[in-house]
């Protein structure tokens, strides 16, 4: 899982720079103020995440456990969950996807605990 958790974080961190690139230079001008609002957000909580997802994966290495794997896939559903509704929310103004941006902020918190208790878990 650790290679898994490695590689979806290194393409993660790859868009993220394209996207905040892309927000900065080619959305500001031309969505309203809130949606860049809401862009700026999924960049920042994507970016978060990419390096807590990666952290997992080099832990996943050294000490592999289901509480790990678990906290893993959490913070790739909350990217998905979370950003990729804000993402869209910004581009199409499609506010029903509003929906799933909670659930994917309740993804990253579960991924939080889960972590938590993996690092309990490991030898002192």
């Amino acid at each position: 899982m650790a290679r898994r958790f490695l590689i979806i974080a290194s393409i993660s961190g790859f868009l993220l720079v394209i996207l905040g690139a892309f927000g900065a230079h080619a959305l500001e001008r031309s969505i309203p103020p809130t949606h860049m609002e809401w862009w700026q957000k999924a960049v920042h909580y994507q970016g978060l995440h990419t390096l807590a997802l990666f952290g997992a994966g080099l832990l996943a290495m050294q000490h592999a456990g289901r509480s790990l794997n678990i906290a893993g896939w959490l913070f790739v559903a909350g990217m998905l969950l979370f950003s990729g509704s804000l993402y869209l929310m910004a581009l199409t103004d499609l506010r029903g996807l509003a929906l799933l941006t909670p659930i994917g902020g309740s993804a990253f918190i579960a991924g939080w605990l889960a972590l938590v208790l993996a690092a309990w878990r490991l030898p002192r």
